[in-house]
């Protein structure tokens, strides 16, 4: 489906935002069109409070830089609350039941909860019986609102998204599953490079197999070529690897002569951390083909997007 061809009604029948895998290609094109339109009325300075008085609550179960303040801006440009909740393990461990977390947050006039963090069994546990709002940002089984700004990033860019060849390098996980999932429901062909240690989980590619054929491969330059973005994530965030383990991605980093068997002009992109000079040398990067500054950029639009298409 081409998304140029698409005429959007700004209006999706969502509650919850868990998996891109429950969202059709309908749904996706929604939020991205919704995406551009917070862009530009965030570039025309156009007021766009429409969550006036709405308090957002972040159950954050890991660290976060970029989302985190993505959300508490955004958040505000919408005219809503934020508020941080806490949240550990050891609350868990203790007693704490989902159930009496999501019910008693929802009589507090929370209009959504933004999870990071809350491992996939907890988080449907959450959705199962909350009254408001669940979003995940990101947890052990995807990271969807990554992968929307990133489609809407290609799409500004590119202006399309069908026919297009994006193809993910390095250590699968996550946040490949996502973009795998969102690329292949866009219209996308796909490629999959990573080492046997560090492929994407099996349930995800077979998921995503089922709307287009992927390509997955241990070998990054059948990957690469030609494609029209080249995408590749962080070694070693959250969870750092060995230097064995790093010998066996080497392969894999996003380099010059990587790049030159995509096509001439191939875009490149990461959602950040970075480890320049491990994953991707400096000059892709922070050259003129890297998209990294839009992808955060487009990150704050597409998280206002998403709250203002769910939050009722």
């Amino acid at each position: 489906m081409d998304i140029n061809r698409y005429s959007p009604s700004y209006g999706i029948n969502k509650k919850h935002m868990v998996k891109l895998s429950d969202f059709t290609t309908e749904e996706i094109f929604e939020i991205l069109y919704a995406t551009k339109s917070m862009k530009s009325k965030f570039i025309a300075f156009e007021d766009t409070r429409i969550l006036q008085g709405v308090t957002i609550a972040l159950l954050f179960g890991d660290t976060s830089l970029r989302t985190r303040s993505a959300l508490e801006i955004g958040i505000r440009q919408l005219g809503g609350v934020c508020v941080n909740l806490p949240y550990s393990e050891n609350d868990m461990r203790a007693g704490e039941n989902i159930k009496d977390i999501v019910n008693v947050i929802s009589r507090y006039g929370v209009g959504a909860l933004v999870t990071r963090g809350i491992n996939q069994r907890e988080l449907d546990e959450f959705c199962a019986v909350s009254k408001i709002s669940i979003i995940n940002s990101t947890n052990e089984s995807g990271i969807p609102i990554q992968t929307l700004c990133d489609l809407f990033t290609v799409w500004e860019k590119k202006g399309r998204l069908e026919g297009l060849k994006i193809a993910y390098v390095g250590k699968g996980g996550a946040n490949a599953a996502s973009l795998i999932m969102g690329a292949i429901k866009c219209g996308l062909e796909v490629a999959v490079a990573t080492p046997e240690q560090f492929a994407v989980p099996r349930n995800s590619l077979y998921d995503a197999m089922q709307y287009g054929d992927i390509l997955v491969t241990e070998n990054p330059v059948e990957a690469v070529k030609d494609a029209d973005i080249i995408y590749t994530d962080s070694y070693n965030y959250h969870s750092p690897i060995s230097d064995d383990e790093k010998a066996v991605l080497k392969p894999y980093q996003v380099n010059n002569a990587l790049m030159s068997v995509a096509n001439h002009g191939a875009l490149f992109m990461h959602s950040l951390p970075a480890s320049r000079g491990v994953e991707v040398t400096a000059e892709i990067i922070d050259g003129k083909n890297s998209l990294v500054l839009e992808q955060g950029e487009n990150k704050l639009h597409t998280i206002k997007a998403i709250l203002a298409l769910l939050v009722k």
